[in-house]
């Protein structure tokens, strides 16, 4: 892939494929800016080499046809905000209006084009639909890791109009440092893998045995593996049909000498809410009517000491259901673990989602070594999938 560093914009129009698929509160206000704030580099490139900025990207998921909830107009205060420059939007991200305000566009101009999902051929992969994205610019760019393992109009096929394609920063920095760790980084290297669903990680969990030191397994997919090694975890949640899966990667583990460390106590509730009643109890002794929602205070020394003596770290996924405060030690304690050890030298990497939340809630984002913004495309990219958004930039 060709980075933008090797290319002077000068005179040019870039059709920058960005990810600004943010929260909104009920004043349609952006609650969370990291993504808005990881793409200013690559934009401010562009703008420094003399070239205007055309920005694209989808916003949550229309059903068909524009929705105001979802237009992207809603994050202008915003990026008008971060860039301190008035930013011009399109009301349609193709087609005579977004012809017009394209063609207005002097050198230090920025545009943003209304959300590409209102037209369902963007999800498609649509051809002709990509080729009147690309009337509007002379260069693409593509800073979208996050939907870089869809085969989207705008994330894959649209690449095919240009000579001139490149990666963004974002996009760069994500590949780079998901590569430190699937290549072999520092041992000890350790994997914390945590969420509610182990058929959402099993190819990631498959790719990283041949890849971890430790492998540590906590949330909600921690209780498929107690119950498959035979204990009770009353209303937890499980995936029963996965029980034989638990015990295979417990025992590829095994075989390929990784240390998969399990919770060694849970702290469970007679109800899912924060208020519930609680008590502690060891890995797979939870009472009928009770369920686990966050790791114990063994399990949280047990998996920070090994975080805090390794010298790599992915963490994805957290060690209960954290949006409850009183059930949130568990992903605190990890959080901590790998700023400390971040700190004593390791290389850490945050993936996306609720972990990134985490980090960033904590305000320790700059305390790590890199937080994905990818998500879904970080972890087909750690399953060793070819990711449709890379592919079309390499060709």
């Amino acid at each position: 892939m060709k980075t933008i560093d090797q290319f002077n914009f000068s005179g040019k129009k870039a059709l920058v494929r960005v990810d600004f698929n943010v929260p909104l509160n009920d004043k349609f206000e952006v609650t969370d800016e990291t993504r808005l704030k990881a793409v200013l580099p690559t934009v401010s490139k562009i703008l420094k080499d003399g070239g205007s900025v055309i920005l694209m990207s989808h916003l949550g998921r229309p059903k068909g046809g524009p929705e105001d909830k979802f237009s992207l107009k809603h994050v202008i205060p915003s990026l008008e905000k971060l860039f301190g420059k008035k930013i011009a939007f399109a009301s349609d991200c193709i087609g005579s209006v977004a012809e017009a305000e394209a063609a207005k566009l002097k050198p230090g101009d920025i545009l943003l084009l209304e959300n590409l999902r209102f037209y369902k051929e963007e999800e498609k992969g649509d051809e002709a639909f990509a080729g009147k994205l690309a009337k509007l610019g002379d260069v693409y760019v593509n800073d979208a890791f996050g939907t870089a393992h869809r085969a989207h109009a705008s994330t894959a096929i649209i690449a095919k109009f240009f000579k001139d394609k490149f990666c963004g920063y974002v996009m760069q920095a994500e590949i780079d440092n998901a590569l430190k760790l699937l290549n072999g980084g520092e041992k000890p290297v350790t994997a914390v893998m945590g969420g509610s669903k182990i058929s959402d990680k099993i190819m990631v969990i498959e790719n990283l045995i041949d890849r971890v030191d430790n492998l540590i397994i906590g949330g909600g997919m921690s209780y498929t593996f107690a119950k498959a090694l035979g204990g009770s975890i009353g209303k937890s949640l499980c995936e029963n049909d996965k029980l034989d899966l638990a015990l295979s990667l417990i025992e590829k583990a095994k075989a390929k000498g990784v240390n998969l460390i399990l919770p060694v106590d849970n702290v469970i509730a007679d109800d899912f809410n924060n208020n519930a009643k609680t008590q502690v109890v060891g890995r797979g002794m939870i009472p009928d009517g009770w369920e686990g929602l966050d790791i114990g205070p063994e399990s949280r020394k047990l998996f920070s000491e090994t975080v805090l003596n390794s010298k790599t770290i992915l963490w994805n996924g957290p060690m209960g259901v954290f949006e409850f405060p009183n059930f949130a030690h568990g992903t605190v304690a990890i959080a901590n673990a790998v700023k400390d050890a971040t700190k004593k030298g390791a290389f850490s990497l945050i993936g996306g989602g609720d972990s990134a939340a985490a980090i960033n809630n904590l305000g320790f984002g700059d305390d790590v070594s890199y937080v994905s913004t990818g998500g879904g495309a970080l972890l087909e990219y750690m399953e060793g999938k070819p990711l449709p958004g890379v592919v079309a930039l390499e060709n």
